[in-house]
């Protein structure tokens, strides 16, 4: 784990939630956000066709299975969605952890810390660049019009992890999950998970149009340089 590079992106984040100081979003802002999200998921679906279409054909090409891929996730209000990827494993991946999680101390003792590994033998060669570039995500643009995810928000938790976030659950749970937000501009997978519930619950408790344009802003060198993604 890149250490200084995550407290660097964490810090990072807390200075740009300081920075904009937001109050708690209004209805008019609500309304905003919601014709925001709109016009930037209809905006990137029309500029990204020819690479969705290119992924479509790549995943179909090199790998048996599905394109998609719905997973359950807790979205707002504790409502469960199913929130849309790019498949980027193989189609027998809960069989394949389980064997290699059962031969291998080290990654069980880091599937229990962060509920993610750094060489994860399920994903496949495609779908390694997909995670790299954060172009597994795409599909949530999806999420997006459906109404299920915003464009800026906590990234969206299995039901699993709810118990991680203790008391923060209520946050969480507070605004719609999102394609980009502050833990995926602060280093993503190079920040602790305990981290991550602090990122997710000072944007709940600060969200404000102002905060949500300095995040999409932030986001594009973030995946540009893929930090944290894997």
């Amino acid at each position: 784990m890149q250490v200084g590079a995550s407290r660097e992106g964490f810090a990072l984040s807390k200075q740009l939630v300081e920075a904009v100081r937001p109050t708690k979003i209004a209805s008019r802002d609500a309304l905003l956000t919601r014709a925001l999200d709109i016009a930037i998921a209809f905006s990137a679906i029309v500029i990204l066709l020819p690479l969705l279409i290119l992924i479509v054909a790549a995943l179909k090409m090199t790998s048996p299975g599905p394109v998609l891929f719905a997973h359950r996730r807790v979205g707002a209000g504790g409502r469960i969605f199913p929130c849309y990827k790019f498949r980027s494993m193989v189609v027998n991946s809960a069989e394949l952890l389980e064997r290699h999680l059962a031969e291998n101390p080290e990654a069980r003792a880091e599937w229990a810390r962060d509920q993610k590994l750094r060489d994860d033998p399920r994903v496949t060669r495609v779908g390694r660049i997909l995670r790299r570039t954060s172009f597994d995500e795409l599909p949530q643009i999806f999420n997006v019009l459906r109404g299920d995810m915003s464009i800026v928000g906590p990234r969206p938790i299995v039901e699993a992890e709810m118990i991680r976030y203790r008391q923060y659950i209520h946050e969480y749970m507070a605004v719609k999950p999102g394609i980009t937000g502050l833990w995926q501009i602060s280093g993503r997978n190079d920040t602790t998970y305990r981290r991550r519930v602090a990122l997710d619950t000072a944007y709940a408790r600060s969200r404000s149009i102002q905060l949500d344009v300095a995040i999409i802003a932030r986001t594009v060198p973030a995946v540009l340089f893929g930090s944290g993604c894997y």
